[in-house]
């Protein structure tokens, strides 16, 4: 799809939606009020107070708050949450870790349902795919998570709501936004991303639809670094278009059916190495995704089946050469509430998940025939609330895997709440259970048949409390978790490491409303992670904000975050050698200011990230971005 189709099309809703703004004025009803409810831990909606987690929620609300970010730098914000790469330039691949983990170990959902590449080299989710803009809310739930999500769900799961229908039956929403995109060292103040879209929905008695587009395009800045400040690479550029759409039949109250299809398409270019620059390396990758979901409730529960199948069509030219791969996924997942008294509910379900993939390259030529695997997971949660401050969410799965047999995971996770004071104690101890990849298990160079499952093991325990009427929120969470068989890649490919290797550390939040106008809000992170483990991964990290809104229409945000020192690897590609190497601490400081020229319609921002145009390393070799600036214009029909 052409880019600038996207952009002119956003511009012409963008002046239509502007006169329709201007002549009717009316005032539309607030996206969606904060409910006090999670979903993570039980598949099902649970009020927070009940749920044993300290389970971080960022709601449509601030997500308005934070205008022009994309998921992975909202994400990177949450305590306990490391985004490696949020930082650089937008082509670099992401590494993102939960607790001391890796990618492959957080499980991504989006409207509930797993989301993988099953030809990458992990299984992971590009969080680049998806654009903030379809985002409705995101929770983050840490800690193993394998009995309600199967394998992968090791050390988090982060869950992406996306946006549907109003209670309109018409609704709609245009916006653009645009900025520069620098470096410290080159301090250029001219336009170098652009980001807009649109979207519309309606929603009757009987039937809801959503529809969106979004397009983004970014330059300015070369992925690697130069190693002398006299040397000039070439800018590396970056293009994403994303669609979706989604439609909802409910025939009656008790039954409903929900539809989507979305196409997502991404292009960049990367360099040979750090300090290596490139001019002709480019990826490109087409995803496609479509999905069903009817839901069932009756007397005393609710029966939901959740479908998807994924298609991931990804090239990639690199020491001249081009490498094409190709994935396939289904996740079939149904699961039964049942609420037994008002007390206890009990979960049963089962998922089906099918994976294969197949490289065509100059070196390799595998087959999806050869490249295939399956999973049959039956489980059941039970849930229980009593009246006097008790509750117990305990479950088991097992895993039977087509190449691995069956593996049995399990949790428990009691919780008290004090009804004389706003204190709440968690604890819980729950296990994982991640198979290899297909990649790692086949490819012709360096795959091993001979790889074993990775097992996790999570322990933690900690307490929530509010004060002056729930002015002040304070948590903090204290965490142990054990690998055992633990996949890394050595100079000869990928291997299991003997052993068991350990993570521990604290995580803790802040909040507090001082008055209508003003909110203070603050988290720290301390991890330690052995060694062998340790990539990435800084051993203290905090972040703080001051949110002001002084009217209803007016809203500054500033915002820092400190990053400590992080071990890193140069890799030789010739001799596949590991150089360990440390790079310095870092912070930030962000500020953005936004505005409603006409009530509940027109919003206007403006931010500013890396305000001290600091100069730092998130992955050695590779630039960052100096101090930017973005602007941009949102308008709701």
């Amino acid at each position: 799809m052409n880019k600038k189709i996207v952009r002119i099309s956003a511009l012409f809703v963008l002046i239509s939606t502007c006169a329709l703004a201007q002549k009717k004025g009316v005032v539309l009803t607030g996206t969606n009020e904060l409910e006090e409810v999670v979903i993570s831990d039980s598949k099902f909606a649970l009020p927070k107070e009940k749920s044993g987690k300290v389970i971080v929620k960022i709601t449509a609300e601030d997500l308005k708050k934070r205008p022009g970010q994309s998921v992975a730098t909202v994400l990177s914000t949450v305590a306990g949450v490391e985004i490696n790469g949020n930082q650089s330039g937008a082509g670099k691949d992401l590494k993102y870790s939960i607790r001391g983990g890796r990618n492959r170990q957080t499980l991504i959902l989006i409207d509930g349902v797993p989301v993988t590449d099953a030809s990458g080299t992990t299984i992971e989710y590009d969080l680049r795919l998806i654009p903030v803009e379809q985002v409705e809310s995101i929770e983050v739930m840490k800690g193993a998570a394998s009995t309600l999500y199967g394998s992968g769900a090791a050390t988090g799961v982060i869950n992406i709501t996306l946006k549907k229908a109003e209670k309109k039956a018409i609704a709609g929403n245009v916006y653009l936004n645009v900025g520069t995109q620098t470096t410290a060292q080159e301090k250029s103040n001219s336009v170098q991303e652009y980001n807009q879209g649109f979207s519309f929905n309606g929603k009757t008695e009987k039937f809801n639809y959503f529809g969106s587009l979004n397009s983004s395009e970014v330059s300015g800045m070369s992925q690697a670094r130069p190693a002398s400040d006299l040397e000039k690479f070439e800018d590396d550029s970056f293009s994403r278009v994303n669609s979706l759409v989604k439609f909802g039949f409910t025939p009656t109250k008790q039954l409903s059916f929900d539809f989507f299809a979305n196409y997502d398409r991404l292009k960049y270019d990367f360099d040979a190495d750090s300090f290596a620059d490139d001019l002709y390396n480019y990826s490109k990758s087409d995803q496609y995704r479509i999905g069903f979901s009817p839901k069932y409730k009756y007397n005393k529960g609710e029966l939901v089946v959740n479908t998807a199948a994924g298609l991931i069509e990804r090239g990639s030219f690199s020491y001249g050469s081009l490498s094409n791969y190709k994935s396939r996924n289904v996740s079939a997942d149904a699961f039964n509430k049942y609420q037994i008294n008002a007390e206890l509910f009990v979960i049963g379900g089962a998922q089906y998940q099918f994976f294969d993939m197949s490289i065509s390259s100059l070196y390799t030529n595998l087959a999806n025939e050869l490249t295939t695997f399956n999973l049959i997971d039956p489980y059941v949660t039970a849930v229980y609330n009593s009246d006097f401050g008790l509750n117990i969410n305990a479950g088991a799965r097992l895993n039977v895997h087509s190449r691995y047999g069956s593996n049995f995971v399990y949790n428990i996770n009691p919780s008290f709440s004090f009804s004389e004071i706003p204190l709440k104690l968690v604890s819980s101890y729950s296990t994982a259970y991640i198979t290899p990849s297909l990649y790692q298990l086949y490819d012709m160079t360096y795959g091993n048949l001979d790889l074993e499952p990775e097992r996790n093991s999570t322990a933690e325990a900690g307490f929530e409390l509010d004060l002056l009427d729930k002015k002040i929120n304070l948590n903090a969470v204290a965490f142990y978790r054990q690998e055992n068989n633990s996949i890394i890649f050595v100079s000869a490919g990928y291997d299991n490491i003997q052993g068991k290797y350990n993570a521990r550390g604290v995580e803790t939040m802040l909040s507090y409303a001082l008055n209508n106008q003003l909110t203070l809000r603050g988290n720290y992170t301390f991890t330690q992670v052995e060694d062998a483990l340790s990539l990435y991964i800084p051993k203290h990290k905090a972040n703080a904000s001051v949110e002001y809104q002084p009217t209803s229409r007016t809203f500054f945000n500033v915002s820092y975050q400190y990053v400590d020192q992080k071990s890193d690897a140069l890799f030789d590609p010739i001799t596949y050698d590991q150089t360990r190497i440390v790079t310095a601490a870092y912070q930030l400081l962000n500020a953005t200011a936004r505005y409603e020229l006409i009530k509940n319609r027109m919003t206007v921002f403006a931010a500013a990230t890396n305000i001290l145009n600091k100069d730092f390393y998130e992955v050695i070799g590779y630039s960052t971005r100096g101090r930017n600036f973005k602007l941009g214009l949102n308008i709701s029909l």
